[in-house]
């Protein structure tokens, strides 16, 4: 098995960090019947603050693309390759956002891009957006995934 994907991130200028710690009691991950529920992750840096007041959509897709290398880091770490990923499945946003911002799905648009960047048809995913009052650590944004892995 080649590491293409390790190259196309290479190519798009993209090295993974190492992978965040859980904030709390919970595991970074879970896999279950080849489905990989990895738990939610932010952006790099923990920025704190609301879309809409302190940052703007662009921000927001700029820190939805950060969490999607953060999540990545999680899957390189837990599988060893991110070639074992065989789909990205299901990606659920949640956007700390003001009560009049509207643009959640532009933001999340930034991990969902990201996603289609590294893996191709494979990153084509269904999803979610929500917008929270407020969220852990008020993080701009913190996003769920669940991706198929070969076990």
């Amino acid at each position: 098995m080649g590491n293409h994907i390790e190259d196309r991130l290479e190519s798009l200028g993209i090295t993974l960090p190492n992978a965040s710690n859980p904030a709390a009691s919970y595991t970074n991950f879970v896999i279950v019947n080849g489905l990989m529920f990895v738990s939610g992750k932010g952006p790099t840096g923990k920025p704190k603050g609301k879309l809409g007041s302190d940052f703007n959509t662009d921000d927001g897709y700029e820190f939805a693309r950060q969490t999607g290398i953060e999540v990545l880091a999680v899957l390189k770490d837990a599988l060893g390759s991110l070639e074992k990923v065989k789909r990205v499945v299901k990606v659920q946003g949640f956007v700390n956002a003001e009560a009049y911002f509207e643009e959640h799905h532009k933001v999340l648009n930034g991990f969902s891009e990201l996603m289609f960047e590294v893996f191709g048809d494979k990153g084509v995913h269904a999803r979610s957006v929500f917008g929270a009052v407020s969220v852990r650590d008020n993080l701009p944004i913190i996003v769920d995934s669940i991706f198929e892995v070969e076990e």
